[in-house]
């Protein structure tokens, strides 16, 4: 299984928006899909309640705590084994254990930040939390960096969040503007991959280093450490194939249905 996590402490940074539209790319390239949702607020839950049922099913796996209990007591999270990409979708403010959890679980981390000067504050305290105690100095997780909710490419704010994040090492995958289509999807529980094409040219494109990034397509313009060993989305069908006894994916047997809402 492939799994991608979607991760920042700060809140508003566009993880649910970025979960949900790469969970829809990957279903619609007809990818067994799971979404994983920590978050209490349950947003990728309701938006995949509100996933029509025309669209190819993701399946749901609500994570988060029932109310008073710690965040690892929640064990709701079921996803099928047959899944072959999971989405983690992180809570805001994750730390500690449930932060080493969540990398330990992750063969990519994407982290989105939105272009303001708290946001970027916020974000470089994480990313340095998130090497010093969640982990992700000895993971072999590929971390990369994506600049979320942006308005205004040419203002000052922007080129300071550029300057940031040239200077944290990590690949910098692309800019997501703030729009009305990515309001739509999260309205209508589709993805800009499966809404109009001429309508979301533009959302498609900002959003396709990241999954050629993630389909080992993108430079890494820094390098890989010596002795990484990322698990790719082919590997996973192979080793799936592998382990079910059979020589190729279409004869993998299906061991439970998808679902669209717990």
């Amino acid at each position: 299984m492939l799994t991608i996590l979607v991760i920042n402490s700060k809140g508003g940074s566009g993880k649910t928006t970025l979960a949900t539209n790469l969970a829809s790319y990957y279903a619609g390239k007809k990818v067994r899909t799971a979404i994983m949702d920590y978050d209490p607020q349950g947003s990728s839950m309701q938006w995949l309640r509100a996933r029509p049922d025309h669209a190819e099913k993701i399946h749901a796996a609500n994570a988060a705590p029932p109310k008073g209990a710690s965040p690892l007591s929640s064990r709701q999270g079921w996803v099928p084994t047959e899944t072959e990409v999971l989405i983690i979708d992180s809570p805001s403010g994750a730390k500690g254990l449930l932060l080493q959890e969540l990398v330990r679980r992750a063969n990519f981390i994407v982290i989105p930040v939105a272009p303001s000067p708290i946001d970027i504050r916020a974000t470089a305290d994480f990313i340095k939390d998130l090497f010093l105690s969640g982990g992700a100095r000895t993971s072999r997780a590929k971390i990369a960096v994506v600049a979320n909710r942006v308005r205004n490419p040419s203002s000052p704010v922007y080129a300071a969040l550029e300057r940031f994040l040239d200077s944290l090492k990590l690949p910098f995958l692309t800019s997501i503007r703030d729009t009305e289509n990515y309001l739509l999807s999260a309205e209508t529980g589709l993805g800009v991959f499966e809404m109009d094409e001429a309508a979301t040219v533009a959302e498609r494109r900002e959003l396709m280093p990241i999954v050629k990034w993630l389909n080992g397509q993108f430079p890494n313009r820094y390098g890989s450490r010596i002795g990484d060993k990322t698990l790719t989305l082919e590997e996973s069908k192979k080793f799936a194939a592998l382990r079910t006894g059979t020589q190729t994916l279409s004869a993998f047997s299906a061991t439970g249905k998808f679902r669209s809402h717990p």
